[in-house]
């Protein structure tokens, strides 16, 4: 059973909401405006190394919540923050909290309340060890309930479009395991700051409100949150391998380890979206105005079924899958 078909079988409920199981964000009607409300967990040794910088990890556990917030199109309000931390380190916790805070108050989203408890230390081997870090965020955005998107509003002729690059937060790691080719100094700075730091498209995702039909953020793979979109939609797709877009540092590898990142390596946090071929110019218009690149790189299809199509327009290995937690 993977993550998905966990979540399907004993979490998923029928609402009355809008959104909710299956979707970037809750959506909440709240009057006039739509609450998306969104909640993730990072754990160490599973979402980041021991040694991750505090400070960077302050902000990437908001980043990957404003992100599910861009995705729905939301401009964040609040946040609330759980730690379980194997001790009170006051110079880890003084770091963790300029992060946090930092990226907070570009978006200007408040911390309201959370929680905090010790992990309970664990015998490995006779021996007692402190348990994993574990850090919670609930953020919560507003969106106009005019406005609202969700990954089920695709539809057939659409065009596939994604935000910045994508990749390199998995050529980071990928370089730090030696798989990767020798990367420069400079090169290495800017994959690693994808890995640690990503930019959560939030302006390029309120731009987007009434142009774009379905999004995501790209948090497992491309062409597996890919996939989520085409589930709820009831739709397929065709990607044209050669326009997704990938930084230099990432061409200059093989190809096949440039189709494992870009395709499936994950934490990018960029956006993927789909939207009407007539919006084309008013699509690149609001990447423009929210200071980000976006790339057309396939269209959506009445027939179920993913397509990843080379130069030659001949299908290429598509049995890449997104990152799952309970995958073997």
């Amino acid at each position: 059973m993977n993550e998905f078909e966990l979540i399907a079988r004993y979490f998923t409920r029928p609402t009355r909401e809008r959104a909710g199981v299956g979707d970037d964000c809750a959506l909440i009607d709240a009057g006039d405006v739509t609450l998306a409300i969104t909640t993730d967990m990072l754990l160490a040794g599973r979402h980041f190394f021991a040694d991750a910088d505090a400070e960077a990890l302050g902000h990437k556990a908001l980043a990957v919540n404003l992100s599910d917030l861009a995705a729905a199109g939301a401009a964040p309000r609040c946040f609330f923050l759980s730690l379980a931390l194997p001790r009170a380190d006051e110079v880890w916790l003084a770091a963790f909290a300029r992060g946090l805070f930092a990226l907070a108050d570009t978006h200007g989203c408040a911390l309201l309340g959370g929680d905090t408890t010790r992990a309970p230390e664990l015998r490995v081997d006779e021996r007692a060890v402190d348990g994993p870090l574990t850090i919670s965020i609930t953020a919560i955005g507003e969106v106009p309930r005019t406005a609202v998107r969700t990954r089920a509003g695709a539809r057939a002729g659409d065009d596939l479009w994604v935000s910045g690059t994508v990749g390199d937060a998995a050529l980071a790691l990928a370089h730090r395991s030696g798989e990767a080719a020798a990367l420069d100094a400079a090169d290495l700075a800017v994959c690693r700051a994808r890995l640690e730091r990503p930019a959560p498209r939030v302006k390029l995702g309120i731009r987007l409100r009434k142009l774009a039909t379905a999004a995501i953020d790209v948090s497992d793979g491309l062409l597996g949150d890919l996939g989520h979109i085409l589930e709820r939609s009831q739709l397929g797709a065709r990607v044209d391998w050669p326009a997704v877009p990938r930084s230099d540092a990432l061409r200059q590898q093989p190809e096949a380890l440039q189709r494992r990142c870009a395709l499936a390596g994950g934490d990018d946090y960029e956006l993927l979206f789909t939207a009407p071929a007539s919006a084309r110019a008013e699509v690149l218009a609001a990447a423009a105005g929210a200071g980000v690149a976006v790339t057309r790189i396939g269209t959506m299809t009445a027939h179920a079924g993913l397509e990843v199509l080379d130069a030659d327009g001949a299908l290429l290995d598509t049995t890449y899958r997104g990152y799952d937690h309970f995958g073997r």
